[in-house]
């Protein structure tokens, strides 16, 4: 029996997605389970698995649509099944061609005859005169040589003197399709609904850095990863958050909602765009555990393997461009999150310390708020927090 294939429906606000490409083409054979069909939602890439074995006879929409959910996209059947008796087809549609309204008008209502003398119509086309602007004198309103003679001649047409085109400059047109039309969806709505504000400061990297020297040896050899900057950064981020939980909140309506869970969203650059898989219950977990989670989620995101739970549940996100070599950034708030912290690259430069100057290890961390619901006053102190545990580990111990 042939099967329709539809837009799947991953999760209760999913309302469309985007066919980013076909892994099947109309012809070939496919198995119950196979990848079929790369999609992409406000929140993930993923590949669809084919519901039936058999052929994919048809194609009902093409790479780079966007589909509603529940709406077939794809027939598979046997061969020499008809395709017309499987429920929810996608039906023919006949679409009434659009006529301009003035040529509707014309066809609906015919022009009027005008009675005029051929020598009355001569005169007229010379001195270009609209013969239905005459009230004719002649027998019956007949329009006659003389109606015409005493008509206003069309004014001359003025010539105009039109500069020579100049040729414009080759442009290349990229669509705006797949996770790149879906990210300037959300940051734009975001852009327009939140409103932003931003703190920064300038913290000394050295005890954070010698931190990781002095781990990452170990983790290696305990998890065979490689311990980041990020990994540490999250442990620290999550601890701050414990201690001010308004910053790890959300507006619904007219209510801030303090929420149990501490899920940080970690931002990873993939091919054509950005995406924010979660690490769940990061103020539960252990360091090695957040680096394993971290490196797991990475994987899975270049591979375009994350299910709907790696990238939903966001309470905070956390944005490291240092090593795309970003100074200081003011990144855009994560909906329906409160903040995110973006963090810069670290670059020696000289700092006074106890009244000398001396060299060290700076980067720029800037936090951007919703300042529905924190202001200064509750965003300075979670920022200095994060400022202490950075340049003082051994805090986290307490």
């Amino acid at each position: 029996m042939a099967t329709t294939v539809i837009m799947p429906k991953l999760g209760l606000t999913m309302t469309e997605g985007t066919i980013e490409k076909w892994l099947k083409q109309e012809g070939d054979r496919v198995e119950k389970g196979e990848p079929l069909v790369e999609i992409i939602t406000e929140k993930i890439n993923f590949q669809y698995e084919s519901p039936a074995s058999g052929i994919l006879q048809k194609i009902l929409h093409h790479e780079g649509e966007v589909v509603p959910v529940t709406t077939p996209i794809a027939i598979i059947a046997e061969e020499g099944e008809s395709l017309a008796e499987v429920e929810g087809m996608k039906p023919e549609v006949l679409v009434e061609k659009a006529v301009p309204v003035a040529l509707k008008k014309e066809l609906k209502e015919p022009r009027k005859r005008i009675f005029a003398s051929p020598i009355a119509r001569k005169i007229a086309q010379e001195k270009g005169v609209d013969l239905s602007s005459l009230k004719g004198s002649g027998p019956g309103g007949r329009i006659v040589k003389i109606d015409v003679m005493k008509a206003p001649e069309k004014a001359a047409a003025i010539e105009v003197e039109i500069p020579p085109q100049v040729p414009k400059p080759e442009e290349k047109i990229i669509p705006l399709k797949g996770i790149r039309r879906i990210i300037a969806k959300r940051m734009t709505e975001s852009f327009q609904n939140i409103p932003h504000f931003y703190l920064s400061s300038e913290i000394d990297m050295t005890a954070c850095l010698s931190l990781r020297e002095q781990l990452k040896e170990e983790v290696e050899k305990r998890i065979q990863v490689r311990l980041t900057l990020t990994d540490l950064l999250v442990r620290m981020v999550a601890s701050a958050l414990k201690d001010h939980p308004i910053i790890n909140s959300r507006i619904e309506g007219d209510q801030i909602h303090l929420l149990d869970e501490i899920n940080i969203g970690v931002a990873i650059a993939i091919e054509n765009g950005l995406i924010v898989p979660v690490v769940h219950h990061a103020d539960r977990k252990s360091l090695t555990e957040i680096a394993l989670t971290i490196r797991d989620l990475t994987q899975k995101a270049r591979e375009g393997k994350l299910s709907l739970e790696d990238v939903g549940g966001g309470t905070f996100t956390l944005s490291n461009m240092g090593m795309l070599g970003i100074d200081k950034l003011n990144p855009i708030i994560n909906p329906p999150e409160c903040s995110i912290l973006g963090v810069g690259r670290t670059i020696e430069k000289p700092v006074v310390i106890g009244g000398e100057i001396k060299i060290r290890p700076m980067a720029w961390f800037s936090l951007s708020s919703d300042h529905r619901i924190v202001d200064g006053a509750t965003a300075a102190p979670f920022l200095n927090r994060i400022k202490r545990l950075i340049e003082n580990p051994p805090l986290l111990l307490l």
